[in-house]
């Protein structure tokens, strides 16, 4: 085998005993492969292989995950530019990111509650998803700072003043409530982290990106084999463990990110009247197609839907809105 990239990390633990490894890519007649290494003593390791295939970009998903985890665990390369990405500049949002990672550390769960509390009333009343309210990431942060002027809340990364003018009030009621031990402004913060508890908890958050990527490329190279395949969505949900409504939400990202999902949209149809999908097709020119209900209403009634089954139902305009859609934008780049 050719070894393409190889670098060692070591790590101490909390005695001062140093232990070390290797992580490394390596190519032999076209297979990519990817492991670590765990040294034990003179001559002694555990070798563990992450990936083995012929996908580089399959193997760079899994590579950085892997090490993510590891990195999280405390082990620290020789050489920097272990990932293979844009890692971006050391000092870049270094300080938004200590106001995170001490928030996650130190919580205060008691006042998460009663925040999250709010929000679900507050989206009950205004009619939105809990998260245009507020971001978990962001009640987490007031629960542990616990702000108690405006001019406080807006030391808080996500709390703007469109924010702060709309639920301030609402917002220091609670916090107010609550005893605070630590201080504003949040400059502290930076000196209260040790480093190594904080890079810890930065490749920790890498690692949660990475995976979510490895699980994203997975799920992609499933669906476009089973394309490839001429299987169907139900056939291609079992493969990839998902069921038909969440397989369908990954056609609908899929597209948006350029794939093109005719032949499986076209197997799905393919027992679906050409004037229930030229209905449907229609109701989208009048009513538009950002709510499905309408839509639904108008072609089907509430109870034919029913009948059909409204998850059937559902499901079929949500595959002719893909069709619709590349029509709306094919137009537009005609006009």
């Amino acid at each position: 085998m050719e070894i393409a990239f190889l670098n060692r990390l070591s790590k101490r633990n909390e005695h001062g005993y140093e232990s070390f490894a290797q992580v490394w890519i390596g190519q032999h007649e076209g297979i990519w492969s990817a492991g670590w290494s765990t040294h034990h003593g003179l001559d002694e390791s555990t070798d563990d292989l992450w990936y083995e295939g012929s996908l580089w970009q399959e193997l760079l998903h899994v590579y950085r995950h892997e090490l993510a985890l590891k990195m999280a665990e405390g082990y620290r390369p020789l050489i920097n530019g272990v990932f293979h990405d844009q890692e971006g500049g050391a000092g870049r949002g270094q300080t938004q990111q200590k106001l995170y990672c001490y928030s996650d550390l130190y919580p205060r769960d008691d006042v998460y509650e009663q925040l999250t509390m709010w929000r679900r009333q507050k989206a009950a009343a205004e009619r939105k998803a809990p998260y245009f309210i507020a971001t978990n990431r962001l009640l987490r942060l007031i629960s542990v700072y616990l702000p108690h002027t405006e001019e406080e809340l807006l030391e808080l990364p996500g709390m703007g003043q469109g924010k702060v003018t709309q639920y301030a009030k609402e917002l220091l009621a609670i916090t107010t409530q609550n005893d605070r031990a630590t201080p504003f402004p949040l400059s502290w913060v930076t000196e209260a982290l040790e480093e190594e508890v904080f890079l810890s908890w930065m490749y920790k958050q890498k690692e949660n990106q990475y995976r979510q990527e490895l699980n994203k490329f997975s799920l992609t190279k499933t669906i476009i084999e089973g394309i490839s395949e001429d299987l169907s969505l139900e056939q291609i949900g079992m493969k990839a463990g998902l069921h038909r409504r969440e397989m369908i939400e990954a056609v609908e990202h899929l597209d948006r990110d350029g794939f093109d999902m005719e032949k499986l949209i076209r197997k799905e149809l393919v027992n679906v009247s050409e004037e229930e999908q030229a209905a449907i097709w229609s109701a989208y020119e009048e009513l538009g197609d950002t709510l499905l209900k309408p839509v639904m209403l108008q072609v089907y009634g509430e109870e034919k839907a029913a009948d059909t089954g409204l998850d059937q139902v559902y499901d079929r305009m949500r595959l002719i809105r893909i069709r619709y859609r590349h029509q709306e934008t094919s137009d537009r780049h005609v006009g």
